[in-house]
């Protein structure tokens, strides 16, 4: 079997990602997964590359935009900002996404 038929009988990582964050209990999953990385090395941007997973595997910007009613624009600048999110625009995009922010108490 060539390279060619390989690659066109086979799917890519980031589409099998993709399908499986449509379930929103796996995108939840992915995104506290996300967090967690973020509580432990700060990393802005890879919490950031999470959530813009989940909102494409479940319609993209434009039904972000819809949900949360706010300009697509506006959201396409808040992901390619290179600085810490917001915590409104993070609490707006995640309740887009069907999710809330929530307290717990900290393992010591």
């Amino acid at each position: 079997m060539n390279t060619e038929t390989l690659l066109e009988q086979t799917t890519s990582f980031r589409d099998d990602l993709l399908k499986d964050l449509t379930d929103t209990e796996f995108a939840m999953y992915y995104l506290e997964a996300a967090l967690a990385d973020y509580k432990k090395d700060g990393n802005t941007e890879s919490l950031w590359m999470a959530l813009r997973d989940v909102v494409e595997a479940q319609g993209g910007i434009g039904k972000l935009a819809q949900r949360t009613k706010v300009n697509p624009q506006h959201l396409n600048d808040i992901f390619d900002a290179k600085q810490a999110p917001h915590l409104d625009n993070l609490q707006s995009i995640l309740s887009g996404l069907g999710f809330q922010i929530r307290l717990e108490f900290a393992e010591n």
